[in-house]
Order: structure tokens, then C-alpha cells, then sequence
């Protein structure tokens, strides 16, 4: 299917992109495309931003039947726009998609629709390192009907705004609150898929964690309340006696892209890297002992987020005395290094956007 392209009337200039607030401002244009159970996915096109128009019956609105992703663009040292394996993040929308009973999309499509709306918005692209253009592509049921069942309409979008850093912090150390009253996920549920409703389920627990002065929330599994899953944002990693160790995808866990490109590349760089359970008891008593030297988050939007403290059930733990570690230090440099085109991609991780239209003639 050929993508249509409606540009606004008169040229929006963007706003002074420095100190972003996240998510808060959108670029004036977004890709939309529809889906009808007699004739499939349709009109795909490229228009100005603006509002959606939904029926008050939506089973988006009653049924939270929606899935989404996350990625961005980034102005390289180079000036040239990468994308940072955009293909799997596809691929993870439509296991989303299966998951919730919605179709997917077709991969080639997607990836055309994401290079064409970046490269239509790429004056909106920051160039200061460190920023960057978040993409979010979603899709959610649009049929106006009640009862529970999977909508036989749908609309794909995919939006886009320029941003910095994710948490206010930047890449020092953030910290984080142990829940083990509420639970993210469980087994058979929906924990591992990016489905609008995991995120509901986690925004209490998440105020109460605000509340008390933390970041973010680690999650414990739902079964035993005892092993580690990840935290709110994130993928979570430990550095234990010279080997990194990540909680292993059991089916409540998101397999984070930022995740499995830590993991090949510890293994690049010679380091013992293991998924496998860990508990949190193990996690605070290596705190106390000095044996857990570093621990971080990964993902799209902080790419590597240290952490600093722990609280758990009463008692805050410091780790690597609160401050930011060598070892995340070292995969923040080289994962931005490949993503703005500083250092040599040896894993052929990232895409340089190139003028559709020109490919198209």
C-alpha cells in the first residue's frame, strides 16, 4: 500500500527544544491507517496532528484493547537520523497484537510508515546529545459496541515528540521502591507484551512510590512476592560478583530490546552475563555486603538508568554508596555511541533514515 502524505498548510517551526519535558510536546504530523473486518488494514497516510474522534461505546474506552510501542530517532554527530533496531520493535507490536486478539500490522508497512512520518518531522529531531525524537506507535480498538470481545475495528497510529532526558535525575543514580503489597503481572496474564492496561495496574503502587520519594517501582513476582521482575519503566540489572544478572522472561517479564542488547553486548565486551531468578532478599543482603556493586535499568526511553537506593520493606539500602557505577557508564557510552553515530556499529543495530520520497521516484 502506498502511504498518502497531507502536510499542514503553513510550516510549523519547532519550539526551543532544550530541557523537554517528556511526552509533552508532538510534532505536527502523525500516520494513521484503519482497519475493518471485511477489508483489512487501509488508507494508510501521513496528516496533521490532531485530536481523534472515538464512539462513547469504543472497546478501547470499556475493554482497554490496545497495544503500543516505544522508540526514537536520533540526530547523529554525523547529521545523519538513526533508528535503533526499529524492526524488532515492530515485531513486538505484533506479539502484542496476538496476544490481544488484534491484527497485526504488515512489518514492511510499519517500518515505512515510521521512516516517513521521522523523516517528514526531522527538523523536530534535537540535536543535543543525550536528546532525541521519542516514537510512539499504537494501536487500539475503535468498534462503538459493548460486550467483551475483540474489536472488529481498529486504528494504527504512530506519533512522535522530541524529548531529553527521561527522569529528571538525567543519568545519575534514581531510586527505588520494593512493592510487595501490589503485583504488574502474573503468570498467563499479559506482563510480557506492551498492553495499554499493564500500565493502569501499576499507577497506584507508582503514586505511593512518588509519594514516599522514590523514582520507580520494582515489581515482585505475583506467586511467592519474592523474586525480582522489573521496574516500572524498565528492565532491571544487578552486578554481582563480577557477573551481570537479570531476572530470566518467565511471561510476566517485558522482553526489553534495550535488555537483550545489554546482554550480547556483555558478552562482546568478555563479561559473565546470566539471566536467571533472583531474589529480592539476595539483592539486599549483597547491598549490605558489597558483593551487588552496581544495579541499573534499561529502556528505550532512559536507555541505562543507575540506581542508588533500594527500600524494602522498611530499610533503604545505598548501592555503590549511591553513586553512578564504571560498568553503566560504560554501556550508556557505547549504546548512545551507536546511536548517534559516534562509534562503529558492529552489530548492525541501527538504521540511517534516507528520504523516502527520493526512493519512491
Amino acid at each position: 500500500m502506498e502511504i498518502e502524505v497531507h502536510l499542514c498548510a503553513d510550516k510549523v517551526k519547532p519550539p526551543a527544544l532544550d530541557k523537554l519535558a517528556f511526552g509533552k510536546v508532538f510534532t505536527p504530523h502523525m500516520f494513521i491507517m484503519d482497519y475493518e473486518a471485511n477489508r483489512g488494514w487501509h488508507s494508510p497516510r501521513v496528516i496533521p496532528f490532531r485530536k481523534i474522534e472515538l464512539h462513547p461505546a469504543a472497546i478501547v474506552l470499556h475493554y482497554s484493547q490496545t497495544i503500543f510501542e516505544g522508540l526514537k530517532a536520533y540526530h547523529g554527530v554525523d547529521g545523519k537520523i538513526r533508528l535503533f533496531r526499529p524492526w524488532d520493535n515492530i515485531a513486538r507490536l505484533n506479539r502484542s497484537a496476538e496476544r490481544l486478539c488484534i491484527p497485526k500490522v504488515d512489518p514492511d508497512l510499519a517500518l515505512k510508515a515510521l521512516k516517513t512520518l521521522i523523516w517528514i518531522d526531522r527538523d523536530w529531531i534535537p540535536k543535543e546529545k543525550g536528546s532525541a525524537l521519542y516514537i510512539r506507535p499504537f494501536i487500539f480498538g475503535s468498534e462503538g459496541a459493548l460486550g467483551v470481545k475483540p474489536s472488529s475495528e481498529y486504528l494504527f497510529v504512530i506519533i512522535l515528540c522530541p524529548v531529553s532526558a527521561y527522569y529528571e535525575e538525567g543519568f545519575n543514580p534514581i531510586s527505588i521502591y520494593v512493592t510487595d503489597r501490589y503485583v504488574r503481572a502474573f503468570p498467563g496474564g499479559t506482563g510480557d507484551v506492551k498492553a495499554g492496561g499493564n500500565y493502569a495496574a501499576s499507577l497506584k503502587a507508582q503514586e505511593e512510590a512518588k509519594t514516599l520519594g522514590y523514582t520507580q517501582i520494582l515489581w515482585l513476582d505475583a506467586v511467592e512476592r519474592k523474586y525480582v521482575e522489573e521496574v516500572g519503566t524498565m528492565n532491571i540489572f544487578f552486578y554481582i560478583e563480577d557477573k551481570l544478572v537479570t531476572p530470566e522472561l518467565t511471561g510476566s517479564i517485558l522482553p526489553g530490546i534495550t535488555r537483550d542488547s545489554l546482554l550480547k553486548l556483555a558478552t562482546h565486551l568478555g563479561l559473565k552475563a546470566m539471566e536467571r531468578r533472583i531474589s529480592i532478599d539476595e539483592v539486599i543482603e549483597g547491598a549490605k555486603s558489597g558483593a551487588l556493586s552496581e544495579c541499573f535499568g534499561t529502556g528505550t526511553a532512559a536507555v541505562i538508568s543507575p540506581v542508588g537506593k533500594i527500600y524494602y520493606k522498611g530499610e533503604e539500602v545505598l548501592i555503590n554508596n549511591g553513586e553512578t557505577g564504571p560498568l553503566a557508564k560504560r554501556f550508556f557510552d557505547y549504546l548512545t555511541g551507536l546511536q548517534y553515530g559516534e562509534i562503529d556499529d558492529e552489530f548492525q543495530w541501527t538504521v540511517v533514515l534516507e528520504d523516502p520520497f527520493r526512493q519512491s521516484q
